[in-house]
């Protein structure tokens, strides 16, 4: 009787590929169908950025965190604006910090969406992509009347901001709330417990919390594995702890936590929480100039420093070292991202090729975070 021989396939998925949420290139080892081995090449979109602020005064780099993570802009400025004023001794106003944190959470919001809309449509859910696109126009509106740009903004300042908000910004704000509370249930409704969604999303894909610490995930798909970290709370900036809201966490749905579904839920109920913050933030917005502790010349002392907060895809820091001069000496920015993508073979080994797709999409990376 002759004997059975099968060999492994290597397939590429990407960097041209619907499913691979950029230009990300991952080279599969199959047995079958089945998963053995994930290995994910980057680089094609390096711009060079850390390297590139170098030859950039302070304000000039701004513009360029932008395109880190180019769906998540405003988060990716306030994380560099909040390391160069501790590095300068710069206290911004509070009308400054309340505009900030709302800008953060609008972006939050944003961002989630532009996740949990495209990650349907990896489950092969169409219709909750345009209701995620739709809502997420409502808050590029408010972001476009404020500064006169929908995705790349240059509007934190180191110091202030480039513009104070329009007169019509608190109610057009109010509006968009109420115009958002019932859109959660919806996306439910339609998505979240979604019998086929919920196939194709939970006990796959999972993360035991040991793991993701060890690991170094961030944002939900930390949270998603049950720790309960938010640098919002356990290591706070700006005017976070005014604000009363909950860190949500994994539950796991069939009963294992930290699987895809899990860490698209806690985008769901993130969103929820940011609503609490800006309804919160929204009527108390003091009085002042946004432009009164913006410096004519932004000249570091001679020294280092490292800045984080909380974006909506994790922990997004910046290590700047000063030499005195009006360009950063180094400038070196920590990914959530890169981090978050690291965790992708440990994930897909042992599931099938239809689940790489969906574990990918539940990481909710972006390239030019990664590459930089």
């Amino acid at each position: 009787m002759a004997e059975i021989r099968t060999e492994d396939m290597v397939l590429n998925m990407g960097p041209q590929h619907p499913s691979t949420h950029g230009v990300l290139r991952l080279q599969l080892t199959l047995e079958g169908e089945i998963v053995i081995d994930v290995k994910p090449y980057i680089g094609y979109l390096h711009r060079c950025f850390e390297k590139h602020t170098e030859a950039m005064t302070y304000p000039q780099v701004i513009p360029y965190a932008d395109r880190m993570d180019y769906v998540n802009a405003m988060s990716n400025e306030l994380s560099y604006v909040i390391a160069v004023e501790k590095l300068m001794g710069i206290e911004v106003p509070e009308r400054v910090e309340y505009i900030r944190v709302i800008m953060s959470e609008l972006q939050r919001l944003a961002s989630h969406l532009l996740a949990i809309g495209t990650y349907g449509n990896d489950a092969g859910a169409f219709t909750p992509f345009l209701y995620c696109m739709a809502t997420r126009e409502r808050v590029l509106e408010l972001f476009e009347i404020t500064c006169g740009a929908r995705l790349l903004y240059n509007y934190f300042w180191v110091g202030g901001l480039s513009h104070d908000i329009p007169v019509n910004f608190q109610k057009k704000v109010k509006e968009f709330v109420e115009f958002f509370k019932p859109k959660v249930s919806e996306l439910n409704n339609l998505l979240s417990f979604n019998k086929i969604f919920i196939e194709r999303t939970a006990n796959i894909g999972i993360l035991p919390a040991d793991y993701a610490i060890n690991a170094g995930a961030a944002g939900p798909v930390l949270r998603g594995s049950g720790i309960k970290f938010d640098l919002r709370k356990n290591d706070p900036y700006s005017i976070y702890p005014k604000f009363d809201f909950d860190i949500p966490v994994g539950q796991g749905l069939k009963g294992t936590v930290g699987d895809n579904w899990d860490r698209y839920m806690v985008r769901i109920h993130e969103m929820e929480e940011s609503i609490k913050i800006i309804e919160q933030a929204i009527d108390n917005i003091p009085e002042g100039d946004v432009q009164s502790q913006i410096p004519k010349r932004v000249k570091p002392p001679v020294g280092e420093v490292y800045a984080r907060t909380e974006t909506p895809k994790g922990e997004l820091g910046y290590y700047i070292i000063s030499d005195g001069s009006l360009n950063p000496y180094r400038v070196k920015a920590r990914s959530p991202s890169f981090c978050n993508l690291s965790l992708i073979r440990a994930l897909s080994k042992g599931y099938m090729i239809a689940d790489v797709v969906m574990t990918l999409g539940s990481l909710d990376i972006v390239l030019g975070c990664i590459d930089r």
